[in-house]
């Protein structure tokens, strides 16, 4: 319990820290730098995600399409939608909702991407925007979320700091901890 609190603690610490100017300044330069989402990056897991996607897609037909650990049928969904293939990139590196942004954190800054719309569930959206704003934020790389109707179920506040927590841990040292029985840690 004493090793959780000052985790807690310690987490609390690094994000006043990092929230009180160094993310904020940097997502602030991007979105200046960059107005525009320049990628669609989709968060796995749902075909709703995907399909709503597909109409995404074809309101923004020059934009590229980032799967990140899509559901099985997704190739699918986009071919019957006429997305083509030379459009999406189908990443699966990812393991969770952090693994999904600090995965495809190096092929964005490769590509000069500094602004890209997050697609995910409505309930998954606020976790999904925390993470986004660590470590997007850290390496100056802007979203704009987009939350996809679905299951009116909500997120723990618990499971939000973990993975913030997580995100900064990320920051710091290059690794997730998703490979850590964490989960044991936050239930």
């Amino acid at each position: 319990m004493l090793f959780r609190t000052r985790l807690l603690q310690c987490i609390a610490a690094a994000a006043v820290l990092l929230g009180s100017g160094y993310i904020p300044t940097r997502l602030t330069i991007a979105r200046q730098q960059s107005p525009s989402p320049e990628m669609i990056l989709i968060l796995g897991g749902s075909p709703d995600r995907e399909e709503y996607t597909t109409q995404l897609a074809q309101r923004y037909p020059w934009l590229k399409i980032w799967v990140s650990s899509g559901s099985p049928s997704a190739v699918r969904i986009f071919e019957n939608a006429g997305i083509p293939r030379s459009r999406l990139y189908f990443d699966t590196r990812a393991t969770d909702t952090v693994t999904n942004f600090t995965t495809v954190v190096p092929d964005l800054k490769r590509r000069g991407i500094q602004h890209v719309y997050i697609v995910t569930s409505d309930y998954h959206m606020p976790r999904a925007e925390a993470i986004a704003t660590v470590v997007f934020g850290s390496q100056g790389i802007t979203f704009t979320p987009i939350e996809v109707s679905g299951e009116h179920r909500q997120e723990s506040k618990i499971r939000v700091l973990r993975d913030v927590g997580r995100s900064l841990v990320w920051l710091i040292t290059g690794r997730t901890g998703a490979s850590l029985r964490y989960r044991s840690w936050f239930k």
